[in-house]
């Protein structure tokens, strides 16, 4: 199936000085969505923002905001994004279930699923959608694409093209096949966040992915419009 490319800008690379005049910027660039990384130094080894920032950002724009929660226990904090000005909840499977042995304990990175509760997993995204909000759930690249019960109940699936964490990392081409297999099966948005640039897009958009996340490359770029433009030709 085809469906329009859209835009999800990160501003896990915008200028935090300067943030209402990033927002504005990715307003006039054509941007569909504000990405908001959201790290906890738990689940990944660093730490981000929190609520606090997404209301901040919701008094500057009307665009949709997608609130990727990298963080234990997102299920204790799901009330407090939706309240702040969350559209999306992107949810970690990681967090529902057994992780690897390789990836438990504290410090271990980056979390790989080994078996999924899609009844614990289930239970938050109700709770989101009770607020009448959209949930994705998101995968690390080595987690395997375990929550096809789950596909009917929500609205997307973000594929990570790099272990998270950080921005500037390489795209992991591995995940192509990845997506691939997931849109054979699955008629809602796949989003990728990773190493989205001019040279991996084409790959990820002819894969089947229709929601692009980027950080580095839109906001490091002297024409924002012409990235947003590129990426949505594809």
């Amino acid at each position: 199936m085809s469906k329009s490319i859209k835009v999800n800008a990160s501003v896990l690379c915008a200028d935090f000085t300067k943030l209402e005049d990033q927002i504005k910027m990715c307003e006039d660039a054509g941007a569909e969505m504000i990405h908001v990384d959201v790290m906890d130094g738990h689940f990944v080894p660093n730490i981000t923002i929190g609520p606090v920032i997404v209301e901040a950002i919701r008094r500057t724009t009307r665009l949709p905001i997608e609130a990727h929660l990298m963080i234990e226990n997102p299920g204790l904090y799901v009330e407090d994004f939706i309240s702040a000005g969350t559209d999306i909840v992107s949810l970690q499977v990681e967090c529902y279930g057994v992780r690897t042995m390789e990836s438990r304990a504290f410090g271990q990175y980056p979390k790989v699923l080994e078996s999924f509760d899609a009844s614990a997993a289930s239970r938050d995204i109700a709770k989101i959608k009770a607020r009448g909000k959209k949930v994705f759930l998101v995968a690390n690249p080595a987690t395997p694409l375990c929550f096809d019960s789950l596909l009917k109940e929500i609205d997307g699936v973000l594929v990570m093209s790099v272990n998270p964490g950080f921005a500037k990392q390489k795209f992991m081409m591995e995940v192509l096949e990845k997506i691939k297999d997931l849109r054979s099966r699955f008629d809602g948005d796949i989003e990728v966040d990773g190493g989205v640039n001019a040279q991996t897009a084409p790959e990820i958009v002819k894969a089947g992915a229709n929601l692009l996340v980027s950080a580095s490359y839109f906001f490091g770029s002297s024409n924002p419009k012409d990235v947003v433009k590129f990426l949505k030709s594809l």
